[in-house]
């Protein structure tokens, strides 16, 4: 299943033509987040996860399309209930069946990115290994040492941060740790950087808030941009709640079989149910409409009326005129039947 796919996202990507990921020459967003998928029933390794709930603990990868699209899926591992967050093989592991999923020739135009659980010595280091030129940007612990070093920047050293809009955010400010990687020994080259904010009126304040403030920190390899603008793209990750959320619609929410060999094929028909979406969406759709969620998808275009009508040794698929997307949906039906077939 997973070669197959592969396949057809090289398919996909080379029909999609300048509204593939990368094809613009930019980085591919690879997102890498774990969530829970609660169980109902005592299923194969399910198991009490960290949010005191009980199931599984399934770790995903989504190549992020950019602002004027959605994601796709390019691994869901399944894992029991217990599964860590942190775990550093398993974010090796997902992350090589990503990587194996691209199209060779974008295998290395791509940017990982994760929250804090992947900011791990093994994780990063395999990462940085040489040969794989692979770019990152990975949330890091707010360690005591960390703490220690943000108190000793001047106040010169803090930028204002941007906004989802690329605008100045007041009360959000950035600026980078230099040295720190070498003091721990982390790999060569890795910038960490750290972003200050004024919690909005009444957020509960945290043990780690200094001075009223909130801090949040993540390593990239990139060397050059100015710091508002890295740390603008390291939020972009925020997207992959919304593909975790579609894939929870298309059937991810509940794993209905008792193995747990057969939940991890549902976990691949799932992934291979939101690939089909992301590339009509890509290939068929404009504007907001390639941002539908199944939810909205449904709601709009899937449950049309319509009949097939057979006549003249053709096939005609008749929509109902009153609908009130009926020419959205004729104008991508047309635009997928102008593809060529595979030879």
């Amino acid at each position: 299943m997973r070669t197959a796919g592969a396949a057809a996202r090289e398919r996909a990507w080379t029909l999609a033509g300048p509204h593939a990921p990368g094809a613009d020459g930019e980085l591919i967003g690879i997102d890498i987040d774990a969530t829970i998928v609660i169980a109902h029933s005592d299923k194969d390794q399910a198991a009490p996860t960290w949010k005191k709930t009980f199931g599984f603990h399934p770790m995903t990868v989504f190549a992020d399309h950019g602002a004027g699209g959605g994601g796709e899926p390019l691994a869901l591992l399944l894992r029991p209930g217990n599964a860590g967050s942190n775990t550093a093989a398993d974010h090796i592991t997902a992350t090589r069946l990503a990587l194996a999923q691209l199209p060779k020739q974008r295998r290395r135009q791509v940017l990982i990115r994760t929250d804090s659980g992947g900011g791990t010595h093994e994780f990063l280091t395999w990462l940085t290994r040489p040969g794989r030129r692979l770019s990152y940007s990975i949330g890091f612990p707010l360690t005591e040492q960390v703490q220690t070093a943000i108190q000793a920047l001047p106040a010169h050293a803090w930028t204002p941060a941007y906004d989802a809009e690329g605008q100045v955010r007041p009360g959000a400010w950035v600026a980078e740790l230099a040295g720190l990687a070498r003091w721990e020994g982390w790999p060569k080259g890795m910038r960490l950087i750290v972003r200050k904010e004024r919690p909005h009126p009444g957020a509960q304040l945290r043990f780690t808030d200094i001075d009223g403030h909130r801090f949040t920190c993540f390593v990239a390899s990139t060397k050059r941009g100015q710091l508002a603008d890295l740390e603008l793209r390291h939020r972009r990750p925020a997207r992959c709640e919304d593909r975790i959320r579609a894939a929870k619609d298309t059937g991810l929410r509940n794993l209905p079989l008792p193995d747990f060999t057969q939940n991890q094929i549902w976990t691949e028909i799932v992934a291979l149910a939101c690939e089909l979406i992301a590339w009509m969406q890509m290939l068929a759709l404009e504007g907001p409409a390639r941002r539908y969620e199944p939810k909205r998808l449904r709601l709009r275009l899937f449950a049309v009326a319509a009949r097939l009508v057979r006549g003249g040794r053709r096939l005609r698929l008749r929509v109902a005129a009153s609908w009130p997307r009926a020419g959205q949906l004729v104008t991508a039906i047309t635009r997928l039947q102008t593809f060529p077939a595979p030879t």
